[in-house]
């Protein structure tokens, strides 16, 4: 049985009080406090925790259903046995009503009393594991998860450095084009979840270059038209690797990969979609993506100033660019170069 359990008894008959004390500690409970009046046992519960309560019906200053009500709003998990001298059904309903658990007749017999008092403390008992049970399992969610996240975040890891090992473009291009990517994401009023999965999806915007020629990926010149269109379909091949995953990252991922290279005047690839038809996600990205390869050192090209890249920016805006985020990556120049100067190549 369990002892530890805080049994309050409350009854204005001496006698009473005192048997009732008589049969609880008798059956070994140590934790019992007696009162002979409602509002003394209130101001009791009130600072004291209990687990019982067992009242009186018809008390002087105060009934048992008040004083239920006032301990069931402290305790709501209570469990409550209420004495009363006759089969009052309007009382027992409005007892019931408060969520009282039991009720026991006077004049009072021990052998039923007993039985009462041990069915409504085995039934705290259960209340109070099943607590413990849902608190215990909460906190087992909260950790796989965490987990869980980590193993997702290392699996998107994975994928962006097998992009790494096929694409020239480096650890830093793609470290940098993150950080811009979820800067825009703020600036555009995104909540810290979705600045969160872009922060994480953008890396995969070229994971579709795993599927493109080497003789075409690595050429040092300039592309003729044909190699040209197989280079393009990087985007429809990335969209492909990561297509109709349920993990958040991977449906960002799809999305990014798909339409990173769309223009906003319609003239890009490999949809031709138009302004805002181009999702939120791909014209961040496209931003952030044209900005740093302008300004980082490639086989074929010197790395742009600042100066020269915001300028291309600002005389694409409307064409290659959606002008808003234009307008908030220019307002937030200062992170921009921040975030250059953080990530450069080891």
């Amino acid at each position: 049985m369990h002892h530890k359990l805080h049994i309050v008894i409350v009854d204005d008959e001496i006698v009473n009080l005192l048997l009732l004390e008589n049969i609880v500690t008798t059956e070994g409970y140590e934790h019992v406090t007696t009162f002979n009046n409602a509002p003394e046992a209130l101001a009791y519960i009130q600072s004291n925790s209990i687990d019982a309560l067992i009242t009186d019906f018809n008390m002087p200053d105060m009934d048992g259903i008040e004083l239920l009500e006032y301990a069931k709003a402290l305790y709501p998990d209570l469990v409550s046995i209420m004495i009363t001298a006759n089969n009052d059904n309007e009382m027992m309903h409005k007892a019931l009503e408060t969520g009282v658990t039991d009720f026991l007749l006077k004049p009072i017999s021990p052998v039923v009393f007993k039985l009462r008092l041990y069915n409504i403390l085995e039934l705290k008992h259960s209340l109070s594991m099943t607590q413990y049970f849902n608190e215990t399992l909460t906190t087992k969610v909260e950790k796989a998860t965490v987990a869980l996240q980590k193993s997702e975040y290392e699996a998107l890891e994975v994928l962006s450095k097998a992009a790494e090992y096929k694409d020239p473009e480096t650890a830093s291009h793609i470290a940098r084009v993150a950080h811009y990517s979820q800067l825009l994401a703020k600036a555009c009023g995104l909540s810290a979840k979705e600045q969160n999965i872009i922060y994480y999806a953008a890396p995969l915007h070229d994971i579709g270059k795993i599927g493109i020629h080497d003789a075409i990926l690595l050429k040092p010149g300039k592309l003729t038209a044909d190699e040209f269109r197989q280079m393009q379909e990087h985007s429809n091949i990335g969209a492909n690797i990561l297509h109709g995953k349920e993990n958040v990252f991977l449906q960002a991922g799809e999305v990014i990969a798909q339409t990173h290279h769309e223009k906003y005047n319609g003239k890009g690839y490999p949809k031709g979609l138009k302004g805002e038809a181009i999702p939120l996600y791909g014209r961040i990205v496209s931003i952030a993506d044209v900005f740093d390869a302008l300004t980082s050192k490639r086989p074929y090209k010197e790395a742009w100033s600042f100066e020269k890249a915001l300028n291309l920016l600002m005389k694409e805006k409307g064409q290659h660019f959606d002008p808003k985020i234009v307008d908030l990556f220019i307002q937030n120049i200062d992170t921009v170069k921040t975030i250059y100067e953080k990530f450069q190549e080891d």
